[in-house]
């Protein structure tokens, strides 16, 4: 995997910076699109649904249960 893009974005009014691999952006963006979201929309919507979980492992987890649907 290549190394680490960070991206910013804005949740809840906050601007915060999000670094993931390009594999993981790539799933996201397809993703967003499925859903018919902006990306920043997606990873409002996974910020929502974390937990305590770190933002980017959230995104982590949620690309590859993305990526494991058919």
């Amino acid at each position: 995997m290549a190394g680490l893009k960070k991206r910013s974005v804005n949740l809840a009014g906050h601007a915060t910076s999000l670094a993931l691999e390009p594999e993981f952006w790539a799933v996201l963006e397809r993703a967003a699109a499925d859903q018919a979201l902006s990306l920043a929309g997606l990873i409002q919507k996974i910020d929502l649904e974390r937990g305590e979980r770190p933002l980017a492992s959230a995104c982590r987890v949620f690309a590859l249960s993305s990526a494991a649907l058919p």
